[in-house]
């Protein structure tokens, strides 16, 4: 072999190692660490068998029939990505860095080198994070769980499910130890209460599961998640009880119609509203939580989180962190003023060294009035 040749090899990525074939404990620690070292805050693993009476339109195993192990990590929202929603000064930062850019850029690469690292190692590992966009299920929930879209798509052959199967991401931290799921059906975790993101991976390696969470209790149903949604979109006296591997979880039902609009700050009324007066919708106006007289352009495909998610992350926040319950401690208390609330009654008060649209300013074709001395 030349010296060329030989050096080339050397840089090669390395596959076929066989350190995962034979200790389901050891294989575990290995990945969880590779999760953490790649960016992951949280990580654990369930084994299949905790998804044994998922609907067919959520279960693992229609998508790899052979799966074993999955593993959920969970993405912690920065709480100072929040900071300019709750000053009501600077919102786009929580829906690109808190919301879309952590859901569509950041958690997608952790996951697919994490998926390299397993199928570096002769075993197949599938990437899933939110890209639930091509599911078959209905977005709005009813009472009655999950639909099918209407006309959306079908199965290719007897016995399996409609294309596209949605793993329920927040059940899936659930299931692999991650947290509780709250009252609001966020996910909290020990760490961070309500402020993660979630991404899976499904594999046909055998891993030690972690046990499902029995720490520290994190929702004690203050329904601060209730008193705090602008819309009223969760319910303080509906709910539904799902079985998850045994344990029983109580879980609000949600008005997701409410929440949708809640989410981008649009304020729904029964009138037809003017076309120069349309916050979104025909039947929508700015709502007291939402500074815009319009609502924002997407952010990363998505993220069109005015409401700054006021009820079931920071609401819930806020009260985890005065309960002292959280990891993820900090020096000073997250709600430092009084709320603030739009009154799209009145007349707005801008500072008095802002610019209106009809001011000329330098670079308007006008020229500085400052002379050249030199």
């Amino acid at each position: 072999m030349s010296s060329e040749t030989q050096d080339r090899t050397r840089i090669q990525r390395e596959m076929g190692q066989q350190d995962m074939d034979h200790d389901p404990k050891k294989a575990a620690e290995a990945v969880k660490r590779q999760a953490l070292a790649l960016g992951a805050d949280t990580v654990g693993i369930g084994n299949i068998e905790r998804w044994s009476n998922a609907p067919t339109q959520m279960d693992p195993k229609q998508i790899m029939p052979e799966c074993k192990s999955v593993v959920a990590m969970a993405f912690r929202v920065m709480r100072g990505s929040m900071r300019g929603i709750e000053e009501g000064t600077f919102f786009s930062n929580y829906s690109a860095m808190g919301y879309g850019g952590l859901t569509y850029l950041y958690m997608p690469m952790t996951v697919i080198n994490l998926c390299k690292y397993i199928e570096d190692r002769g075993y197949e590992a599938v990437p899933m994070g939110h890209q639930s966009d091509w599911r078959s299920i209905d977005a709005f929930y009813t009472e009655y769980g999950g639909r099918l879209k209407r006309n959306w798509s079908r199965p290719v052959a007897p016995g399996r499910a409609a294309p596209d199967v949605m793993i329920h991401l927040r059940i899936a931290g659930y299931l692999c130890g991650l947290g509780e799921i709250g009252y609001s059906r966020m996910l909290l975790t020990p760490e961070f209460g309500p402020r993660n993101r979630v991404g899976i991976i499904m594999t046909d390696v055998e891993l030690e599961p972690d046990p499902i969470y029995d720490g520290p209790q994190l929702c004690n149903k203050c329904m601060a998640c209730v008193r705090d949604c602008p819309t009223g979109a969760i319910s303080s006296t509906s709910s539904v009880t799902v079985n998850l591997a045994g344990n029983d979880v109580e879980l609000a039902n949600i008005d997701c119609e409410a929440c949708n609009n809640g989410f981008r700050g649009a304020e729904k009324v029964d009138e037809e509203v003017p076309e120069d007066e349309q916050y979104w919708t025909r039947n929508t106006r700015a709502g007291w939580w939402s500074p815009f007289f319009k609502k924002p352009p997407q952010l990363y495909k998505t993220g069109q989180a005015v409401g700054g998610s006021r009820g079931c992350t920071r609401g819930c926040m806020i009260q985890l962190e005065k309960r002292g319950v959280l990891r993820n401690q900090f020096k000073q208390e997250f709600r430092r003023r009084p709320e603030w609330k739009v009154d799209w009654s009145t007349e707005p008060q801008y500072p008095p060294d802002v610019h209106m649209p009809d001011e000329r300013v330098i670079g308007d074709g006008e020229e500085s009035e400052t002379t050249d001395t030199d």
